[in-house]
Parts: C-alpha cells; sequence; structure tokens
C-alpha cells in the first residue's frame, strides 16, 4: 500500500465527494497565457460529482516562483503520482479534480530548496565512521526526517578529507536517497560531495593535513573513494559520488578532470592555490563549480584574480556555478553582491553546515580525519576549539536566502533561485527539482513575507517565513503557532 492510499483508506471508503472539493470552474482557464483575469470556462457536463479521489491537491489564491518572478496562478500536485500536473490536461483530457483546494491567502510557493553543501546536522556528522554501519544509516534516516522541517527537500550530503576507509564506507549510504519516493522520508540526498582528500595543504581550512593526498592518476582517486563508487554501472543505478571538490594544481587532477567528469561526476574547484590560469584551465577542461567561493582559496588581487577571476566574461570559456555562505561569518556582506552581480546565474547559497545544526552552544567533537578535536559553537559561529579557524556553519538554508536578501536588496525571486533553480541547473536536474513546471517532482515550500525595515542597503527588505513543506505532493511539515514545526 502506497502512502497516498493509506490517507485514502484513513478517509473512509465511501470516497464521496462533498461538493467544496469541486474545481470552482471560474478559475479553470483555457489558455493561462491569453486570458483575461476575468476569462471563465464552464466545467464539462461530463464531470460527475462523484469521482473517484485522484490524490491531486490544488493549491488557489497564491504566487508561484516561476521563470525568474513571483506569478498569480493556481498549481495542481499529486500524491500518487510525487509530481506536478499540468491541470488544463489533468481536468479536460483525463477529467480529473483535485481531492482538495487549499487557499494559501496570497502566500508564496517555491520549490523545495536544494543544499549543495551539508557536513551534517541535528548531531549527526556525515564523516562519522561507525562500528556498527548499520547504525550510519538510521543516522541519515532522522537526518533527513528533520532536515526537511528546514525546507530542504533535497540534499547533497558532504564528506571532509577523511582516510579512504571512512569514504568506502560511508559513500553506499550517501548515495541518491529519493527512489522510492516516499515522503515521510523526508529530504532526499542527491549523491554525496567528496570535498577532499586532494586539497592544497596551505588552503585546507579545517581539514587535517595529514589526511591530504596528491592525485597522478583515475586509480588514484578509485582506491581513495572505492572503485565501486567512482565507476559507471552497466544496470543504470546512480553512483554514491555526485561531485568532487579538488585542487586542480596539484598532482596530475588538471589532466584527471576530464576522466572524473565522463563518469558524471561533478568536478568542483576549491581549497586551493590556484591562478585565475589554473583555474581557466580547470573551467575548461570541465570544472563546473567553485566550493565557498573566496574560502580557502586565493584572494583576489587586481593582477591575477584568482579563482573568482573565471566568473568573468569569456567567450571562450563556459562560467561555473559557485557556492557562497551568507553567515555573516565567512563573507563580508559587500564580497556577496559582488559575486552576485558578477554571475547571477551562477550564484547558489550553501550553509557548509556542520552537526551542530539544531544544537545548543557548547564544544561538540569532529572527526577530522584521524582522532577528534572540538569545535566550540556560539550562535551560528563555529570555531576550531583554542583557533579562530572557522568550521563550516550552523545555519540554515532559508536563513541564507533572508541574509543574502537583507545585505544586497535582491528580490525574492532572485534570493529563492540561488537554492532551488540554479543548484538544479548546476546538477543537471532541470525540470525534475528546482521549478514548478507540471512534471517536476512536487517538492514545494509554502512561505510567508514580513516586511522589516533598515537592510544594509537601506529601506525595507522582506524576511521569509517557513509556513510549510510538501515532498512529493503530500505535506510532511507545518509551522505551528510559535514557529516550531510538526
Amino acid at each position: 500500500m502506497t502512502a497516498t492510499e493509506g490517507r485514502r483508506q484513513q478517509d473512509g471508503d465511501a470516497m464521496q465527494w462533498p461538493v467544496s472539493r469541486c474545481v470552482d470552474s471560474r478559475q479553470i482557464r483555457k489558455d493561462s497565457s491569453t486570458d483575461t483575469p476575468n476569462s471563465i470556462t464552464t466545467m464539462p457536463a461530463a464531470i460527475s460529482p462523484t469521482l473517484p479521489p485522484t490524490g491531486i491537491t490544488k493549491f488557489t489564491n497564491c504566487r508561484l516562483l516561476k521563470r525568474g518572478d513571483l506569478v498569480w496562478e493556481d498549481l495542481w500536485v499529486s500524491s500518487a503520482t510525487g509530481k506536478i500536473v499540468d491541470s488544463q490536461a489533468s481536468f479536460y483530457g483525463e477529467l480529473h479534480l483535485p481531492d482538495s483546494t487549499i487557499d494559501l491567502g496570497g502566500r508564496i510557493i517555491a520549490p523545495g530548496l536544494i543544499e549543495c553543501q551539508l557536513n551534517g546536522a541535528f548531531g549527526f556528522n556525515f564523516s562519522t565512521l561507525l562500528d556498527d554501519m548499520s547504525e550510519y544509516g538510521k543516522n541519515m534516516e532522522q537526518v533527513n526526517r528533520l532536515l526537511v522541517k528546514t525546507g530542504v527537500t533535497s540534499y547533497i550530503p558532504t564528506i571532509t578529507s577523511q582516510r579512504p576507509e571512512m569514504y568506502q564506507k560511508a559513500l553506499p549510504y550517501l548515495g541518491p536517497s529519493g527512489e522510492r519516493r516516499i515522503a515521510y522520508h523526508g529530504a532526499e540526498s542527491l549523491g554525496a560531495h567528496c570535498e577532499g582528500p586532494f586539497l592544497s595543504p596551505t588552503k585546507n581550512g579545517v581539514h587535517n593535513v595529514d589526511v591530504l593526498l596528491q592525485a597522478q592518476s583515475i586509480e588514484d582517486l578509485e582506491r581513495c573513494y572505492g572503485r565501486e563508487n567512482m565507476t559507471p554501472r552497466q544496470d543504470g543505478t546512480k553512483l554514491p559520488i555526485k561531485m568532487i571538490t579538488a585542487a586542480p594544481e596539484r598532482g596530475q587532477m588538471m589532466s584527471l578532470i576530464p576522466e572524473i567528469t565522463s563518469r558524471g561526476i561533478i568536478y568542483s574547484v576549491g581549497h586551493t592555490e590556484a591562478t585565475y590560469e589554473e583555474a581557466s584551465q580547470a573551467v575548461s577542461n570541465g570544472a563546473r563549480m567553485i566550493t565557498h567561493l573566496f574560502n580557502a582559496m586565493r584572494p583576489l588581487h587586481h593582477r591575477n584574480p584568482g579563482v573568482f577571476g573565471v566568473l568573468g566574461k569569456a567567450e571562450s570559456l563556459p562560467r561555473p556555478f559557485f557556492g557562497i555562505i551568507s553567515d555573516g561569518i565567512h563573507l563580508h556582506p559587500t564580497t556577496i553582491k559582488i559575486a552576485y552581480n558578477a554571475h547571477p546565474d551562477g550564484f547558489i547559497l550553501v550553509t557548509d553546515a556542520m552537526h551542530l545544526v539544531g544544537l545548543p552552544d557548547g564544544a561538540y567533537p569532529w572527526t577530522n580525519g584521524e582522532g577528534t578535536c572540538n569545535i566550540i559553537k556560539k550562535g551560528s559561529k563555529l570555531l576550531l576549539e583554542n583557533s579562530d579557524t572557522i568550521a563550516g556553519s550552523s545555519i540554515t538554508l532559508l536563513e541564507c536566502v533572508n541574509n543574502f536578501m537583507q545585505w544586497t536588496g535582491a528580490g525574492i525571486p532572485q534570493a529563492l533561485g540561488a537554492v532551488t533553480s540554479t543548484p538544479a541547473a548546476m546538477l543537471g536536474l532541470q525540470g525534475v527539482k528546482g521549478t514548478l513546471d507540471s512534471g517536476a517532482d512536487a517538492d514545494l515550500v509554502i512561505l510567508s513575507e514580513n516586511a522589516v525595515s533598515q537592510g544594509e542597503v537601506g529601506g525595507a527588505y522582506h524576511r521569509l517565513v517557513l509556513d510549510e513543506v510538501w515532498k512529493f505532493g503530500e505535506r510532511v511539515s507545518r509551522a505551528e503557532k510559535g514557529g516550531n514545526f510538526m
């Protein structure tokens, strides 16, 4: 029995539709692109008010994030397919009516948020090797159920620089997890991000230099991550690894980029001493992403802009996507605005959050390649104990969105695009994730907006509040009074 069937059975066996569930014919248009606001289309007389349930929910009186704007449109989603429904084809072609209609009172519907760099959450660090690795899987399931309540419906679990044993044992648990399309499982992994260990020892950040490696051949990567985790499979199942962050100037890594990307793995430039010329060569060879731009790389210099320089327009090179941590600690607000203005179509907000997300302030152990050390949490700021080294963040992705709007004056569509459509494009998931177009996965967030004064750029700015989260066409979380989530 599917989750949808179970819910229908709980609703009763009679399945008689009350009149209030019928679609309001005044809100059905033949062609939304040409009709006037007052267009009325008569409901076909052949439709019976006692049709069986369809699993379709209709949202009305709402603004949808579409095509870089907020558009007043209805939205139909199906819990039976887990997809966004073409309402015209469903109504006129298949004679389907929604089981229920939800009036959102002008609130915003956006695609579910996509997190591209998450090291752990709610007390579980993805770079933790457990004696009983079956417990690792259980911890991941718990993270997924809690993470979705923050608005993140899909994410890239990240492992920092570790010994090969860690990758080989953990990666099978971090691969794509949404194939069964079960809403109550929560957020789904889109595949793992291996941030290391092929990094520059001078730009290691909090990564343990003792575990860093150089690659001379693709076999070196296979020995580290596990050949089975990097080799395309004959049955077509997806690899556990979705993305690798590495310093292109180290060893023979530059020449290995085409082989890595040919396997369907995204190569991201990061933790690097690369010059502008080296970063440009990496992009030319197939690098698609830059990991937390500005952090753990050469700073921008007027005679050699370093990695940042590849965001500039160049006819001979595609411009890569890039991650930005807008927690107010990793980067100055003006730096974030400069990066966005340089290449808005590649701008992706990430948290780089650690397992301390959702935990109170204090000292927490962290596995760092060999042994453990403590991370000190104070608010959203994380530092290695007895140092000034930033150790990731403990911010949520929606908080990053709100900070970005406050500091730059960016509009809601632009800010939400940085955690929906742009990461989906980077991951090659256009039309599946990060969009409200029909046929896409029905992963949604419902948001309210509050006007707040005194932003960094002066005047009022909007702050988004998460009200509900839907996964595969089913509501999985909603805010109670006081902002807590069910």
